[in-house]
């Protein structure tokens, strides 16, 4: 059985990561990237989605911009975080190829209906493109298997104190997501906070000797740079790729199921993850929560995949998909 999947995302340098792991681990068949506005406007996010492509020598998957702003209210981005490019660092100017020509939501409904197999949403950036397909198109998602998405947090948030960024950007769209009936899986900052990319961490893909590993090496130490100035890390947290980690082997996040909710009116508190981990409301399960990472493993993950990408990949044609 493959394991096709669609990565929805807004690169963004731990978005980079993830869409390198995406393409070099063969237990995941990568369908498609789909961007969205949030740590940098969509034109940006869109074309620094297919550098990191061009990047892996897989510019063949299609690319397909989405929404430029959340379902309610206007876009910030974090260029704080990710510079004025949204992956500032690495020199990443290059020919790539071209965007196919239809709004991501209907690339997803393409893809996920003509699927032999129910396919797994990734979602690394926040939940517009992926509230819209599921809204939009229900019959299609009905062959989705589950989405997973990096977002949220059972603890402390990263841009208000209880919001963290892609549910905060975007909390109608969460919403919609959690209240879809789908399986889901959160991955939040509780659990990516652990994926911490030390020094001896950025050497190892520096010592790669690759391109990719360079770049990586690169994207994470402007990253570092940007989270010491910013919120006092020693290390910075890589949380995309924990999303794809989870689906490429189970065994490296350990989820528990309960309630989540997000809050949409709070005053302090808008966009904030309300996970019931000891079921004290009285709601129904809707999602498999992330509390546990297995450091070790996902940085043998990481680090073997770009490794790989040093490989030459072999041609991949419109039959093999």
């Amino acid at each position: 059985m493959t394991n096709p999947a669609i990565i929805d995302c807004d690169p963004g340098h731990d978005d980079a990561l993830a869409l390198l792991l995406a393409v070099a681990d063969p237990r995941l068949d990568l369908l498609g990237v789909t961007t969205v506005a949030g740590n940098q406007t969509l034109d940006k996010t869109t074309a620094n989605a297919q550098k990191i492509l061009a990047l892996a020598g897989a510019s063949d998957i299609p690319v397909a911009a989405g929404c430029e702003r959340p379902l309610v209210g206007d876009l910030t981005v974090a260029d704080d975080i990710h510079g004025e490019s949204g992956l500032d660092g690495p020199d990443l100017d290059g020919p790539v190829a071209g965007t196919v020509g239809v709004h991501a939501v209907e690339l997803m409904r393409r893809l996920v209906a003509g699927s032999p197999e129910p396919v797994t949403l990734i979602a690394t950036g926040p939940l517009t493109n992926v509230a819209l397909f599921l809204r939009l198109h229900t019959e299609a998602a009905r062959n989705v298997r589950r989405v997973v998405f990096m977002g949220g947090s059972t603890e402390r948030g990263n841009t208000t104190p209880y919001g963290e960024f892609n549910i905060v950007t975007d909390p109608e769209a969460a919403d919609i997501v959690l209240r879809s009936g789908l399986p889901l899986t959160m991955i939040g900052l509780n659990v990516t906070h652990r994926a911490l990319a030390t020094t001896r961490v950025i050497n190892e893909f520096r010592g790669l000797d690759t391109r990719v590993g360079t770049v990586c090496a690169e994207l994470m130490t402007f990253f570092a740079d940007a989270y010491r100035r910013n919120f006092g890390f020693e290390h910075p947290p890589v949380h995309d790729p924990v999303a794809v980690a989870c689906v490429l082997d189970p065994s490296v996040v350990r989820t528990v199921a309960a309630p989540v909710v997000v809050e949409l009116g709070g005053t302090y508190t808008r966009g904030a993850t309300v996970a019931d981990l000891h079921h004290r409301s009285g709601r129904p399960d809707n999602c498999e929560v992330a509390v546990a990472l297995d450091v070790d493993a996902f940085w043998r993950l990481l680090i073997g995949a770009v490794h790989d990408l040093g490989i030459p990949r072999p041609l991949v044609t419109s039959e093999d998909r």
